[in-house]
């Protein structure tokens, strides 16, 4: 995958975390919705750090030659 495909995807994730957070109440999350939203926010921000970085080449294929 080259660079500008990964950093059109990472942006979409960092739009997804965006729109998750712009739901979350400003409180302590107690409800179990509430708590699967802040680890929708996390997950979305792991995999929009994993396209725009590529660590050790995961997502270009580098990395397993």
């Amino acid at each position: 995958m080259d660079k500008r495909s990964r950093l059109v995807i990472g942006t979409i994730w960092i739009a997804v975390a965006g729109v998750m957070a712009i739901t979350l109440e400003p409180t302590v999350p107690t409800s179990g919705s509430e708590i699967l939203r802040v680890f929708v926010v996390l997950m979305a921000l792991f995999l929009a750090a994993v396209y725009l970085f590529d660590p050790r080449g995961i997502i270009s294929g580098k990395g397993f030659d």
